[in-house]
């Protein structure tokens, strides 16, 4: 799974990036700092079943701490987007090649207003993120226009003329950004558009289609960072108006993380509070920073939000639930007897059959069924799998 981390220009991109992984990438005050994409691993935080069960669980593709598991996911900071993009300005072309193979975008917004549509600083407040969100859904769609447009009289007389589908068509031209063929399915359906007919669409009737495929095949959430200045509060408001939105401070993530990395502080990713365990470890200057971190955005929001952004990404946004596969289905472990090893991110929907070939090919193949390990019981090819099921895979080819 590939998660874009896209925006203007001085939003907060790579501090997120920074706060969501432990990376070091350049952070200034300046548009284009990210010039190359930079990419990194961060983690969707779920309660483990390992204390449902009250077993000691030996983690291999994941990590449990305390009995929160930490799942990875890979995260893309991509250059900054700025308006027109898709015809070339700025790093556009860089900057939309980069996002092909992702699965969603989490778009860092400006909340404070502190820059404009450049990415260049203005006071504080001057700045439309609203604007921001709305010119970087219409940069990605115009994107997508431009290259369902390649060919576009050919594209006509095939569907017209003999009579092609116009989905079969677009899947060859567009499978380069990791579309679907149900994804276009999806599009033609919410843009209400003839697809035997594509002669008689309108450009606004390509743009809505374009617009339309992006929601479904890249999906995105907003997050509003920079959530602890003044002025962020009323732009928030504004902003949940325009789809998804987790309040965040990217910059205090990154500073807790650090501080916990060092030992000074106790403190997980998402985390709600933090304990100082060590205060001669934290600069003087540290400090009442610390406290405005505990009291404006902890105890106002919960949490700093990165990690509330990375896990409303994946389970609402994308859909996603996590399944624990085992070959043992009473102690809950592989053949080499660690519990609950492994955990994967599968969309909600997916059948015992779908999980066997994510496993891998030979399990798929060579399926006969699956067992609840929680309630022992069977489970056919098509049953669909919930949040947190415990499978087993019985095939008539075993994994060596």
């Amino acid at each position: 799974m590939l998660v874009g981390i896209v925006g203007k220009p001085n939003s907060g991109k790579t501090t997120f990036l920074n706060a969501a992984c432990l990376t070091e990438y350049k952070v200034a005050d300046y548009p284009f700092t990210t010039i190359n994409a930079q990419q990194g691993t961060g983690y969707v935080r779920i309660n483990c079943v390992c204390k449902e069960l009250g077993v000691k669980d030996n983690p291999k593709n994941s990590i449990c701490m305390d009995g929160v598991r930490y799942i990875p996911i890979n995260l893309l900071d991509v250059a900054g987007l700025v308006p027109d993009a898709w015809q070339g300005r700025g790093l556009g072309n860089q900057f939309l090649d980069d996002l092909r193979r992702a699965d969603a975008l989490i778009h860092v917004v400006d909340a404070s207003g502190s820059t404009d549509l450049e990415g260049k600083p203005v006071e504080p407040g001057k700045g439309d993120p609203v604007k921001d969100v709305e010119f970087l859904e219409r940069e990605i769609a115009m994107w997508f226009k431009q290259i369902i447009m390649r060919e576009w009289p050919k594209t006509i007389r095939e569907v017209e003329v003999a009579k092609g589908k116009l989905e079969d068509l677009l899947i060859d031209r567009l499978s380069g950004l990791a579309i679907k063929k149900a994804h276009i399915k999806k599009a033609l359906q919410d843009s209400k558009l003839a697809s035997d007919k594509p002669k008689s669409w309108s450009e606004d009737d390509l743009y809505n289609f374009a617009r339309s495929l992006q929601k479904v095949s890249k999906p995105m959430l907003i997050c509003a960072n920079k959530i602890d200045r003044k002025t962020s509060a009323p732009n928030l408001e504004k902003l949940k108006q325009k789809g998804v939105v987790v309040p965040a401070s990217a910059l205090a993530e990154f500073m807790l993380r650090k501080l916990a990395e060092e030992g000074a502080i106790e403190y997980k990713a998402g985390d709600s509070q933090f304990k100082i365990l060590k205060p001669e470890k934290i600069p003087e200057r540290q400090k009442p920073v610390l406290e405005k971190i505990r009291e404006e955005i902890l105890g106002k929001y919960g949490s700093t939000g990165v990690q509330e952004a990375l896990n409303q990404t994946v389970f609402g946004v994308l859909n996603m639930i996590a399944v624990y596969p085992v070959e043992d289905a009473n102690k809950y472990c592989d053949h080499n007897g660690n519990v609950l090893p492994d955990v994967y991110l599968v969309p909600k929907g997916t059948t015992a059959r779908e999980l066997a070939y994510t496993i891998h090919t030979d399990l798929g193949e060579t399926f006969i069924h699956a067992i609840d390990a929680r309630t022992k019981q069977r489970l056919a090819e098509n049953a669909e799998l919930k949040d947190r099921d415990i499978i087993k895979i019985v095939a008539a080819k075993g994994l060596k």
